[in-house]
């Protein structure tokens, strides 16, 4: 059996409450709460129940964007859960991607700071875990997915979505928190892969600092060699997004982050198939984020950008392939799925657009093209998890030759 200490994957995870919106419930929510076809447009910022929920929600469909947001109150959460099915599934970026490796062969050890009976029950077997929480917690993440085309009409409000996407909405005080084990530096004298995610769900500023002094004292044992992965979130805190990187920038090796992300940054809308446009905003970004390389998942593409971008190709396309079997076939894939889906056509203009990045910015980046896909009820939760897992599998793989 291969060795799990070999990767640990961190900081926090969670129990997800996993649900598709309809039309007919949100129609009659925003007739029962009156809200107005502006609404949507300036949703706010803060969500304190379940009406501002829905409009945070319309604001996202209209312009088919993803997000993460800290929900005020917990009750609003069950509320909305409770007017759709749903399934409840383990969630945090570190869990799914454990999963993701986990059937890919790559056992891991993760870092938790809540557990739970269901977290036990549907955690890989063949994985170790460790969690900084004294006694059991529950507290769910509401993660919203809408399929392209949903659309709501209800009194003067009529909503398309132009794509499909997913949304968490969070009120759990353990990922608030962050808090380590006391032995996770031990842990990590042993790794060669070690993934971060999940501080943006703190919000407390000094308790940050603290939790990054700490984090920064347990990296010191990391072997020469080992490679250290960040993944970035939507911040529940904005202003806490350049703290995380400040305190931690000089001990990351790969810095990863999607679309949404990426245009949160940069305050404006980048066109993903114009290599002009992508460019510019790969070396804006690491301007702002000065990492060894930076990763960026998108919706078309994948890419690495910054010194020795061409050594992660093949965990690019680990990544971009296990990120479209689950947009396809879900949680329940096959080793066939897999298989066919390698076998599919790469998006005409995602190959054209590689194609002219790599013309324009040399080896300094190395795009891998995403998929031709048409899926009729597809996966959007868990995308950016399953790339990550799939990335990092095929860097664990590599460590091991």
């Amino acid at each position: 059996m291969a060795d799990a200490s070999r990767v640990v994957l961190g900081l926090g995870g969670c129990v997800d409450y996993e649900l598709t919106l309809t039309a007919g419930v949100l129609e009659r929510l925003v007739a029962d709460y009156g809200i107005a076809a502006a609404e949507p447009a300036s949703p706010p910022a803060t969500v304190t129940g379940e009406r501002d929920l829905v409009v945070s929600i319309l604001g996202y469909v209209a312009r088919g964007r993803g997000g993460e947001h800290f929900v005020a109150s917990a009750p609003a959460l069950e509320a909305f859960a409770d007017r759709f099915p749903y399934r409840a599934t383990l969630g945090g970026t570190s869990v799914r991607a454990g999963i993701l490796m986990s059937r890919l062969g790559v056992p891991s050890t993760l870092h938790l700071v809540s557990v739970n009976d269901t977290i036990r029950r549907l955690l890989p077997a063949d994985g170790d875990y460790v969690s900084s929480g004294v006694e059991d917690t529950f507290y769910p993440h509401l993660i919203v997915q809408y399929d392209q085309g949903l659309r709501i009409r209800s009194g003067d409000l009529d909503i398309t979505a132009p794509f499909p996407n997913r949304l968490i909405y969070v009120n759990d005080p353990a990922n608030g928190d962050m808090l380590l084990t006391d032995d996770l530096g031990d842990r990590l004298a042993k790794a060669e892969v070690f993934l971060i995610s999940g501080l943006n769900a703190m919000q407390d500023e000094a308790e940050l600092d603290r939790r990054l002094a700490e984090l920064r004292s347990h990296m010191r044992r990391l072997p020469p060699g080992a490679v250290t992965y960040f993944e970035d979130a939507a911040y529940h805190e904005p202003a806490f997004s350049h703290r995380v990187r400040d305190a931690l920038l000089d001990e990351i090796d790969v810095y990863g982050l999607n679309e949404d992300e990426m245009q949160s940054y940069l305050g404006r809308q980048v066109d993903l198939l114009s290599a002009e446009d992508v460019a510019a905003a790969l070396t804006a970004v690491r301007a702002l984020i000065p990492v060894p390389t930076l990763v960026l998942h998108t919706k078309y593409w994948a890419a690495a950008f910054g010194e020795g971008a061409g050594e992660y190709a093949d965990a690019l396309d680990t990544g971009t392939v296990m990120a479209a079997t689950r947009y396809c076939h879900g949680d329940d894939f096959t080793g066939e799925d897999v298989d066919r889906l390698r076998r599919r056509p790469r998006r005409i203009e995602s190959v054209a657009f590689a194609r002219a990045l790599h013309e324009r910015m040399g080896d300094t980046v190395h795009c891998v093209p995403g998929f031709s896909l048409d899926v009729q009820n597809p996966t959007t939760v868990g995308l950016g998890d399953t790339f990550v897992g799939g990335f990092l599998a095929a860097l664990a793989r590599e460590e091991r030759r």
